[in-house]
């Protein structure tokens, strides 16, 4: 088994561009504001990407004009949890 990967969605620097939702319509939605969210855990990064959808995340994250698609080898809640 490969390593897993965890994406989310910074949503104070997401413009509503809408290019991660047309790159990776099954990972990524918009919010009533249109701003982009992760649809697999509604933006909290802890659930892993599906392996057939990693490629488009990766693709949605390089193309995002602001930086806002992140992308990780652990879940991101962990990383407010570790002291």
């Amino acid at each position: 088994m490969g390593v897993e990967k965890y994406t989310k969605v910074d949503k104070a620097t997401c413009i509503a561009c809408g290019i991660c939702g047309e790159i990776a319509p099954d990972i990524f939605d918009y919010d009533e504001s249109g701003f982009s969210y992760s649809i697999l855990d509604e933006n909290e990064g802890v659930i892993p990407i599906p392996t057939e959808f990693e490629d488009d995340v990766d693709e949605a994250a390089e193309e995002c004009p602001t930086g806002s698609i992140k992308t990780a080898e652990r879940p991101f809640i962990s990383r407010c949890m570790a002291k």
